[in-house]
């Protein structure tokens, strides 16, 4: 039997799939439910579905960013989207993530039974856009909103495990695509996320060191003063001078 978890924030909506979808005809059984997106996550850890079936739309959730974790870190699980969001620009998103039905509520119960039946199928029926392959698709998504958060946040206490939770991927998932696709850990990339926007900061002389340390989420300014060094080939006052005789000369 192929095991499905579905998701939906609409409680009514999980106890009618429950109660009048024909699981066994396409041989499948729900494992699980849940309610919001990290339930969700959580579920589809634990049982490791072969199908998927959610709403993208939910109070907690980033729709898009939750599928395309979810797709990069369970290539072969099939996802059903079944939302009330009737929007063309996401659900062709959502299909180049490789999704393998998008259906909106309320769905004709042949609606939602086709969809089962082709994700129930061998192989699948993921209706991947032909230019891009829906795998790789979301594992840049899930880096570029990895890079993206890191960037907006750089200046709070980050760790690998909370920017993981954003994306809705395991903190080992995202390491390994981190690597892949950066060339860099996690630590590396943060750092230098933080140093770049430090030396920003060096250029306007109303901000001290140990402002701009913080400033870039660092706690320490002896830690921040050696990885500023490691990274820049020069101390932070050197640098800050570096800049200062540049903006006199010109």
């Amino acid at each position: 039997m192929r095991k499905v978890v579905l998701v939906d924030d609409e409680e009514i909506i999980v106890e009618g799939l429950l109660r009048v979808v024909p699981w066994a005809k396409y041989g499948c059984a729900v494992a699980a439910v849940a309610h919001n997106a990290a339930a969700g996550a959580e579920a589809i850890r634990t049982h490791n579905p072969d199908i998927l079936l959610t709403d993208i739309r939910m109070p907690d959730a980033d729709g898009l960013t939750m599928l395309a974790g979810l797709r990069s870190e369970f290539p072969a699980m099939q996802v059903i989207v079944l939302t009330g969001y009737n929007d063309f620009s996401y659900a062709q998103q959502a299909i180049r993530l490789g999704v393998c039905r998008y259906l909106l509520k309320p769905s004709k119960m042949d609606e939602i039974e086709e969809a089962l039946g082709a994700a129930a199928r061998p192989g699948g029926g993921a209706e991947a856009a032909p230019e891009e392959e829906p795998l790789s698709g979301a594992n840049s998504y899930v880096v570029r909103q990895a890079v993206e958060y890191m960037e907006a946040h750089y200046g709070e206490k980050l760790t690998l495990q909370g920017v993981a939770d954003h994306c809705y991927v395991s903190q080992w998932h995202l390491s390994k695509l981190l690597n892949k696709h950066t060339g860099q850990t996690f630590y590396d990339l943060l750092n230098s996320i933080r140093i770049n926007r430090a030396k920003v900061l060096l250029g306007d002389p109303r901000f001290k060191i140990s402002e701009i340390c913080e400033l870039t989420g660092y706690a320490d300014t002896a830690h921040f003063a050696r990885v500023f060094k490691r990274l820049s080939g020069m101390s932070a006052n050197e640098y800050r001078n570096t800049v200062c005789a540049a903006k006199k000369n010109r």
